[in-house]
């Protein structure tokens, strides 16, 4: 079995230097290939690879793809098993792959799966991106074992078992390279932001499972290519929350939740302008505009997305908003939220 880890990079020379050492000094398993996929870098990432890090395979892209398309140009190139999609700002621990792998090996029925996610900068404590397994609402708004909107938990433990999730982060992404192919990979017109969620969800509508396995850890910068309150990123996670709602959701629910959707959408840009944040609160009206003009597209997407589900109900979708659990019920850990 062939493993290829793939770290899609984008002018990121400082994460490169600072983590590539570290991936391979923990990563020396046989069967087990190291990439660097760039999406046409102006930095000097490539020539220090070159130079300091001769045994780490480049594939060179021709433009910025994005992550989606950027992943999804180099995978196309990668004859493994398995695929690790890595980003550069994470810092891996000793023997963090192998449990990945052995659960995958003795699981046939694991689409993908993702290990423990704890932040880079304050360590104790579990990372926005991933944590230890992610799951969504019913109107499609994310969360992880370990952080609910804003909070991040401290890791004592407590969500140290393997579970199925709904989603595991494209931060640390295992997943079988036949299934990636299988379901089409990521929605490159998403760009960036929620298109591994919904990997995930195609995944599961085909009786899939993701799972999280906390017996494998990382430690994550986030936010390392574009900030967390960035306009741009809140553009970019809302429409592209919409156009996954939009591809994955059942016929029989689809139209009352974006009714909902709209609703809670003009309460965030309300919230957002009041906090002092105008730009990211004029991002989530243009992140529904660009929807509403997109959705032409998606069309033939969405009836093959449903053609091929052979399941439309999960477990690891919480019946309940998590946004009126966090603000008006005070439920701001996952304990909590699903009692």
């Amino acid at each position: 079995m062939r493993t290829a880890v793939v770290i899609l990079n984008w002018n990121g020379e400082k994460f490169l230097n600072q983590f590539l050492p570290v991936l391979l000094r923990n990563t020396q398993l046989p069967g087990v290939d190291i990439y660097v996929a760039d999406n046409a870098s102006t930095d000097n990432s490539l020539s220090l690879i070159e130079e300091q890090f001769p045994t780490v395979k480049t594939l060179l892209l021709d433009k910025n793809y994005g992550f989606a398309g950027g992943y999804n140009k180099a995978l196309a190139q990668i004859n493994a098993d398995y695929f690790v999609l890595l980003n550069s700002d994470v810092e891996v621990t000793e023997n963090w792959l192998q449990p990945l792998l052995n659960y995958m090996n003795e699981n046939a029925d694991v689409a993908a799966c993702q290990p423990k996610i704890k932040s880079f900068y304050n360590r104790d404590y579990f990372e926005h991106a991933g944590a230890s397994g992610g799951f969504i609402d019913y109107l499609g708004f994310p969360f992880c074992r370990g952080r609910v909107v804003g909070t991040a938990e401290m890791d004592r433990g407590q969500y140290d078992t393997v579970i199925d999730v709904f989603w595991a982060t494209g931060a640390c992404l295992l997943i079988r390279s036949e299934l990636y192919n299988q379901v089409g990979g990521l929605d490159d017109e998403f760009f960036a932001h929620m298109e591994e969620i919904d990997l995930c969800w195609r995944l599961k509508g085909q009786g899939f499972r993701i799972v999280c396995i906390p017996q494998s850890e990382v430690y994550h910068v986030g936010g390392g290519t574009l900030q967390v309150e960035h306009p741009h990123k809140t553009y970019l996670n809302f429409r592209n929350n919409l156009l996954m709602l939009y591809k994955n959701l059942p016929q029989k629910s689809l139209s009352n939740i974006m009714r909902w959707r709209m609703l809670f959408d003009y309460a965030a840009a309300f919230q957002l302008f009041v906090t002092g944040k105008p730009k990211n609160a004029k991002s989530v009206f243009k992140a529904r505009r660009d929807f509403k003009k997109m959705l032409p597209g998606f069309v033939d997407k969405r009836i093959e997305n449903l053609s091929s589900a052979t399941r439309t109900d999960f477990p690891e979708m919480l019946r309940k908003s998590i946004v009126i659990e966090y603000y008006l019920k005070g439920n701001k850990t996952y304990s909590k939220l699903i009692k």
